[in-house]
């Protein structure tokens, strides 16, 4: 009777030491880029942007080996979208932006040794929040927050058991910002009932645990 005791304690602690090791999370930290399309509106209305540079962090939660829910938090420094319009100068008028994404996903990945292919999609925000200095080129910008789409597919490298490295090809689907800035309330309309499908190159380093 000892013997049989010791024996399921024995198996009960190496079950145990082994879902211990087993790794149902992770965190990420990665650099992205922002690279809004040119958007040309049936209002006549004319968008541009250079790109901006910023950071993404995102938590996942595997729910089986090979699929997870993701929850993501990005930022960038600081980008200009320039708007073009019949009763616009020539250069257009300059909105400097810095832009937040709030979003979560569903991850379904491909395991193949040490590389781990990935594809995501799933609801998301972006708030688009003007900067005022002196680039801003229309007096009150409101920040505006645009609910959408993410998806996107990359591949992840096992350095080691607790760290990969990821690149991937990120996506954000949401309306074109107009900041408040319509014919009604200004002396401007920057609306173009157009959606952004922007583009977010991202490279990180994921941790699990």
């Amino acid at each position: 009777m000892k013997k049989i005791a010791l024996l399921a304690f024995l198996l009960a602690v190496s079950v145990a030491a082994g879902r211990a090791q087993e790794s149902r999370q992770d965190f990420s930290l990665s650099g992205i880029g922002l690279i809004e399309p040119f958007i040309a509106a049936p209002t006549d209305v004319q968008v541009s942007s250079n790109y901006a540079l910023g950071a993404l962090a995102s938590y996942r939660f595997m729910l089986t080996p090979s699929s997870a829910l993701e929850a993501n938090y990005g930022i960038t420094y600081k980008n200009t979208i320039r708007f073009h319009a019949p009763n616009i100068a020539a250069k257009g008028i300059a909105v400097p932006v810095r832009t937040q994404e709030i979003s979560g996903a569903y991850v379904h990945m491909f395991n193949y040794k040490k590389y781990n292919p990935f594809v995501e999609a799933g609801p998301g925000a972006l708030i688009f929040l003007p900067i005022v200095n002196s680039s801003l080129g229309v007096l009150g910008p409101k920040q505006q927050t645009e609910i959408g789409a993410i998806y996107g597919a990359g591949i992840a490298y096992e350095i080691s058991p607790s760290f990969d490295i990821r690149a991937e090809y990120r996506g954000y689907v949401v309306k074109v910002p107009n900041f408040g800035q319509t014919s009604t309330t200004s002396g401007y309309n920057f609306s173009t009932n157009k959606w952004y499908n922007i583009y977010v190159p991202t490279v990180g380093v994921a941790y699990h645990f």
